[in-house]
């Protein structure tokens, strides 16, 4: 064999140290993961969400869950020494303007500012997403009726309430408000019964972060943002939606991340992580527990059975 000096693979070596440098601090991107975003918009904070990750050797991409609407694809965020810059097109939103977000690492968390479809900049911050623990072996609490069949006890309605009671049966006849349980929840198994007229839509918010949605799909082919799925993040594996007018059903169960939804007796949904909160969410405190939330905003529902059990303590 013949001998190879050492200046001569130095170049070799400098080129293979640069490369595994570069990998290492790819791989240690304090960018990388998923964010929970607050917006400082016209004196509210508004829960949003963001997941940057790899693509390839040297692209970043993501997504990102605005106040509204559902995740949408970021195609590249890019960086300028310490600070990063993405944009994305309108969903829900007023305008025909992309929505721009500079930013940058600030301590643990991050910080910028949003330029709105409308030309005006917001600030906003962000923390990274906590780790939620998953218990395998839960021990469950006593099943408690979350709607007792006779009034609204245990929850509130967001603003003027349009909710009524009529048989033992809870209905939002025209889109309106929101209802929100009083009491708070970590990990549950969650029961409803509900029906909706031709073309409504509503969804059961988890914790009030997460939205499986209620729709009139019959016959739709399955996705993320139509019945049972989370909304926009997790699609279900086939469309088991009964027709408008009829009765149908939701099993949740909800352990840190992990959701199972159960719809009309099949299992739709096994054991997912939901990445991040849904467009709509009452916070982004994701560690703390929750309320459940239906959404009364949107269209018409009703519901004949809402009860959950939590976990014990």
């Amino acid at each position: 064999m013949k001998n190879i000096s050492l200046s001569c693979l130095m170049p070799f070596v400098v080129v293979l140290v640069m490369s595994l440098s570069t990998t290492y601090a790819q791989d240690a991107d304090s960018l990388e993961g998923t964010w929970n975003m607050t917006v400082s918009y016209e004196g509210k904070e508004l829960p949003s969400w963001l997941e940057i990750s790899h693509s390839g050797r040297n692209t970043l991409i993501g997504r990102f869950t605005y106040a509204m609407g559902s995740a949408r694809p970021i195609a590249e965020v890019q960086q300028f020494d310490d600070v990063f810059y993405f944009s994305i097109p309108p969903q829900w939103e007023e305008g025909a303007s992309d929505m721009e977000f500079r930013g940058k690492k600030e301590g643990e968390g991050l910080k910028g500012t949003m330029i709105y479809t409308d030309g005006k900049s917001y600030d906003w911050t962000a923390t990274r997403a906590p780790i939620l623990v998953v218990n395998d072996n839960p021990k469950w609490g006593k099943a408690q009726k979350l709607f007792n069949g006779k009034d609204l006890a245990g929850w509130n309605p967001e603003k003027e309430n349009q909710w009524t009671i009529t048989g033992g049966i809870l209905t939002s006849a025209k889109a309106g408000v929101n209802l929100v349980t009083k009491e708070k929840f970590t990990d549950f198994k969650l029961q409803a019964e509900f029906r909706y007229p031709e073309g409504s839509n509503s969804g059961l918010y988890l914790r009030g972060r997460y939205e499986v949605q209620i729709a009139d799909n019959k016959g739709a082919e399955a996705s993320s943002i139509l019945f049972g799925g989370v909304y926009g993040l997790l699609t279900p594996n086939q469309m088991v939606a009964k027709g408008a007018g009829e009765w149908q059903t939701y099993a949740i169960t909800l352990i840190g991340r992990k959701v199972t939804i159960v719809a009309n007796g099949k299992t739709i949904i096994s054991e997912q992580n939901i990445p991040g909160m849904t467009g709509g969410a009452l916070d982004n405190d994701e560690a703390a527990p929750g309320p459940i939330m239906i959404q009364g905003d949107h269209g018409p529902v009703e519901f004949r059975k809402l009860e959950i059990m939590p976990i014990a303590n």
